[in-house]
């Protein structure tokens, strides 16, 4: 909702309401408070690329992905439909009724990604592939014991603050999906709402790439951490241990 609504914003506003920052910090926020809300009862699964990813390297038993999908795609698809609701005035304003993906009074993206016209098919996908790889990064350090995880209670910050950050540098190819539940719900409602099946066709069949990318980006980020930071840490109380001296902590 506040990610949606901030794109509706500066796209039905003509710039008089809010820009390219104010997208992304409404995503930012958003993540920050999801995570808040079932960080401590489902651990914020909000992305299913990464809750696939969790599945496939044993940390979630296959059986709750159901769950976990079905809760992703209701809570994108309301939230779409609440957009809508919020902006359905400014949209017939704006569009005079006229739903379109592209052209310019186009408002599809309002709701789900699409590539720049200058991107291809290969350089979108690597966009959000890159752009996945680097939250998933982010969101391990973030939360890494064995390394310098960020202070208690301040993840859920951190975490908004790495979308933030992910957006400002790697937004303007493809407008940044990361997340297959947070791409194709909005892309089926927009399908059901009057846009009609342009939104999967748009693109060069665009639809695709944000439900592939993330989660090949998901995995390749957990092979990255694992490579290059999870296999080299050693815990200072065992380094301590080895070198038969007392174990002193510093900040």
């Amino acid at each position: 909702v506040f990610g949606l609504s901030s794109v509706a914003q500066v796209v039905l506003g003509r710039g008089d309401f809010g820009q390219h920052l104010s997208i992304n910090l409404g995503f930012g926020i958003g993540v920050t408070l999801g995570i808040h809300a079932a960080g401590g009862i489902s651990g914020a699964h909000l992305n299913a690329a990464i809750t696939l990813t969790h599945c496939l390297l044993g940390n979630l038993p296959w059986r709750k992905l159901p769950a976990y999908l079905i809760g992703q795609f209701l809570g994108s698809f309301v939230a779409a439909a609440t957009v809508f609701g919020l902006y359905y005035d400014a949209l017939y304003d704006y569009t005079k009724g006229n739903f379109t993906v592209s052209g310019p009074n186009a408002t599809a993206s309002i709701f789900s990604t699409y590539p720049a016209p200058y991107v291809s098919l290969l350089g979108g996908f690597f966009t959000e592939f890159t752009a996945t790889v680097m939250l998933l990064l982010g969101i391990l350090i973030i939360h890494d014991e064995k390394n310098n995880e960020a202070l208690k209670g301040t993840q859920a910050l951190l975490t908004g603050i790495l979308v933030l950050g992910i957006g400002l540098g790697m937004g303007m190819n493809t407008g940044y999906a990361l997340n297959p539940s947070r791409d194709l719900p909005p892309r089926i409602f927009t399908a059901i709402a009057g846009w009609g099946m342009d939104v999967f066709t748009a693109g060069h069949h665009w639809w695709w790439i944000p439900v592939a990318a993330p989660v090949l980006g998901s995995l390749a980020g957990v092979i990255i951490h694992k490579l290059f930071i999870d296999l080299h840490n050693q815990p200072v109380l065992d380094s301590g241990n080895e070198k038969g001296q007392p174990v002193v902590q510093t900040s």
